[in-house]
């Protein structure tokens, strides 16, 4: 019987369906939502209609509509999801290969879905060997989920708009090759945003306009290089974002390709508004700053005539120019012109340089007039005052004994003087220095006479005094005394004695006048007589007296001379 072998299958069948389940629940997901896109009705309802019919003995299967569940019999059970409506389960056998079919079908035209739809059909028969059983407790009754809604297309963005125009266009600055132009930023940007500027010229009296920049430019300021002089350009900025070029902002005026001529000013330092003054020798470099556009003409000139360049040296730059004099001399004072010129535009300033030295020594010096302890002096101003005012001299003086000189006046300013507090009998010479801002001179002019201050005469009239008697008989004031002396040994007598008129001294030796004896030294000075015995042997012992004696009276004193034998030791005497 035909009938029988459909059980046989089922049995051989359900352990590899029991796998497929198991593995089914990990891919069902994912393919969920692709099970949902079913075709259309009409392309399920076709495929049924063209399928193959099935085999004599087996059971005809339930139509494509039927929410039946699918069993061992239905043919078409593998193909189920792409054709038929019917929710995939669990237990569907052909779980894996519905989401492409699935997928497939949503974005098909009816047309081919049903071109498709034969094939698959035609393949359900010889899958019923491998399609495993479809659970017997799905339900009976369901049915298919509805199909989705198609959502409406989305609406495509507006339109970008350009933003408005920039503002605020001028020329900063501009010179013989290049103007540069600054603006500001439109006051309308919009959503899109801002992305450059492109800067348009354009020769006057033409309108072919092109752009400078190739990239745009970010900053509202620009320099438009490489023009040629003397050309007019007009000039326009449009700002760029993603809706396009806003309206260009262009200058009233076409611009002439030139430097600004700015009128040129000499800018005179404070200290060389005044005389400048340096020593001979020193290093001369003086910097004068000036302004003016394009770059000043600058010319120097002295006292009215071109510069030595052998000896000043001129370096000018832009902004200033150096006056620079390596040494110094007297022949390079003077007034000295800077001039600056740009087109027909000048200004000029000048300075005076003043080199100047130590002076010379005056002219003369002479003696006037002398009287009394006083000196009158005059004499005339140095031939060379170092090319500056004398400021003042100085005079000295020396006495001719000794030759030493002593500053008397200093920083004196006339020509004349009176030098005082002279020393009476001395005889003095005389000298003066010039001095100026410098110092003072090296050699001085010593005046030709020289002042002897003379002693004057002096009427002296003593006081009238009684006169008085000094007269005096002589008188020893100081007597002699008693002398004991050794035979060899020298000894002397004094005493002192008074008396006017001045007594004579006499000396006596026992009663005898010793007179010139050289043996003995005679000497009286101020009344101190003394009596030297030179030597005294043993007969000089005795009596000597000293007499003093004048028209008045004498006096006498006397002393005994004792003279001893000098002691001999006992060794001696053996």
């Amino acid at each position: 019987m035909p009938s029988k072998p459909a059980p046989i299958k089922k049995a051989a069948k359900k352990e590899p369906a029991k796998k497929e389940e198991e593995k089914a629940p990990e891919a069902a997901p994912a393919e969920a939502a692709p099970a949902e896109a079913s075709p259309a009705p009409a392309e399920v309802e076709a495929a049924p209609a063209e399928a193959a019919a099935p085999a004599e003995g087996e059971p005809t299967p339930p139509p494509a509509d039927a929410a039946a569940p699918a069993t061992e019999e239905t043919p078409a059970a593998a193909e189920a999801p792409a054709d038929a409506p019917a929710p995939a389960t669990e237990e569907t056998a052909a779980a894996a290969e519905a989401p492409a079919d699935a997928a497939a079908s949503t974005e098909e035209t009816p047309a081919a879905a049903a071109a498709e739809a034969p094939a698959d059909a035609a393949a359900a028969p010889a899958a019923e060997e491998v399609a495993p059983a479809v659970d017997a407790e799905a339900p009976a009754d369901a049915e298919a989920p509805p199909a989705e809604e198609p959502k409406p297309p989305t609406p495509p963005p507006p339109p970008k708009e350009p933003t408005s125009a920039p503002v605020d266009l001028f020329v900063e600055d501009k010179n013989d090759t290049s103007v540069t132009i600054i603006w500001s930023q439109p006051e309308v940007v919009g959503d899109s945003g801002l992305d450059g500027y492109t800067i348009e010229i354009c020769k006057d009296g033409t309108e072919d306009w092109k752009a400078v920049n190739e990239e745009l430019q970010k900053s509202c300021r620009f320099v438009i290089k490489n023009q040629t002089t003397g050309d007019r350009l007009k000039i326009r900025v449009v700002a760029v974002n993603a809706g396009g070029r806003s309206p260009p902002v262009a200058l009233p005026e076409a611009v002439l390709v030139k430097e600004v001529a700015n009128r040129p000013k000499v800018r005179l330092p404070r200290f060389l508004r005044q005389r400048y003054v340096a020593n001979v020798g020193e290093k001369i470099n003086l910097s004068i700053p000036f302004t003016g556009k394009p770059k000043p003409v600058v010319t120097w000139t002295k006292d009215g005539q071109p510069l030595d360049t052998k000896r000043v040296n001129i370096r000018s730059t832009d902004r200033d120019s150096i006056l620079f004099i390596r040494t110094a001399e007297r022949d390079d004072s003077g007034v000295y012109e800077m001039c600056v010129k740009v087109e027909d535009f000048e200004d000029k300033a000048s300075l005076i340089l003043q080199i100047v030295e130590l002076p010379g020594p005056p002219a003369s010096v002479k003696i006037v007039d002398t009287w009394g302890f006083n000196v009158a002096l005059e004499w005339t101003a140095p031939k060379d005052n170092g090319n500056t005012e004398i400021t003042g001299y100085t005079v000295q003086k020396a006495d001719k004994k000794t030759g030493d000189w002593f500053t008397v006046l200093d920083h004196y300013h006339r020509l004349n003087a009176t030098i005082s507090d002279l020393i009476m009998g001395n005889i003095y010479k005389f000298r003066v220095f010039a001095e100026n801002k410098v110092g003072i001179s090296e050699s001085a002019t010593v005046a030709k006479e020289e002042a002897k201050i003379l002693k004057t005469a002096i009427e002296y009239k003593p006081p009238e005094y009684k006169e008085r008697d000094f007269t005096e008989a002589p008188k020893f004031t100081t007597s002699l005394n008693d002398r004991a002396t050794t035979v060899g040994y020298s000894t002397k007598l004094l005493c002192s004695v008074r008396g006017f008129p001045k007594p004579k001294v006499i000396w006596m030796k026992n009663q005898m006048i010793i007179g010139d004896d050289p043996k003995y030294r005679q000497v009286c000075v101020q009344g101190i007589c003394t009596l030297e015995i030179r030597k005294p042997g043993n007969f000089d012992g005795g009596v000597y007296s000293c007499k003093a004696k004048n028209t008045l009276g004498e006096a006498t004193v006397s002393c005994k001379l004792e003279v001893k034998q000098p002691v001999v030791p006992d060794s001696e005497k053996k």
